[in-house]
């Protein structure tokens, strides 16, 4: 049975990094979570001080990670330089630096390299907003996760009700814009992806689902 590569993409809170770690899990592959990856990086870019719309320094930084990712009773944990930082990458403050960070040509090289390695020789599943399109152009499998902007904004609102609901689904709208609207390597789906809409759907009837499709693809 041979080992495949999969790319699930879709917007922010379509659920696409839940579901990619429970195909992985039962599929029994590495999962490589590239969302984590720019996070790390706006972690390192504050730390070092260094001003996230410096293209040049956020490069040089990202090109000076080495990471790890770990995936182990259903959770993923990531190191960086030999340090986990699975918790730290989580702050507000790290997210809105991740954003920053990704939009630069340079640290989008610096890591696609990384990116398609991991992914070398196949028993991946590998989530993010360019895999199907840009990282992993041949992947055998592709998923464009998406769900309704009111769908999205309720799953994220459940994580931070401090918020209101108005106010997570401004920044989530304000999120699909630059992603989509980013000069390099903007989120859409790819031509040849399976789109799947999981508003209304379980997290496990969609696992279900790309499980399926890969089964499929192996056999």
């Amino acid at each position: 049975m041979r080992e495949i590569a999969i790319a699930v993409d879709g917007p922010g809170s379509s659920g696409k990094g839940t579901v990619a770690r429970r195909v992985a899990e039962v599929l029994g592959y590495q999962l490589v979570d590239t969302g984590t990856m720019y996070r790390t990086v706006g972690l390192f870019v504050l730390r070092a001080g260094e001003d996230v719309r410096d293209e040049a320094a956020c490069a040089r930084i990202a090109a000076s990670i080495q990471f790890r990712f770990a995936f182990a009773g259903g959770a993923l944990s990531i190191e960086a330089n030999g340090e986990d930082v699975s918790a730290e990458i989580r702050g507000e403050a790290v997210g809105a630096a991740a954003s920053a960070v990704a939009v630069h040509p340079g640290v989008r090289s610096a890591l696609l390299g990384l990116q398609r390695s991991l992914a070398g020789h196949g028993g991946v599943v590998m989530d993010g907003r360019d895999i199907g399109t840009v990282v992993l152009p041949n992947a055998e499998l592709k998923i464009y996760l998406d769900a309704s902007l009111d769908e999205r904004a309720r799953r994220r609102w459940k994580e931070h009700e401090e918020r209101s609901f108005e106010a997570v689904k401004e920044e989530l709208a304000a999120r699909d814009y630059q992603d989509t609207h980013r000069a390099v390597a903007p989120l859409r789906c790819a031509d040849d992806a399976i789109r799947i809409d999981s508003t209304g759907l379980t997290i496990e009837a969609v696992v279900k689902h790309i499980v399926a499709l890969a089964r499929a693809l192996r056999a």
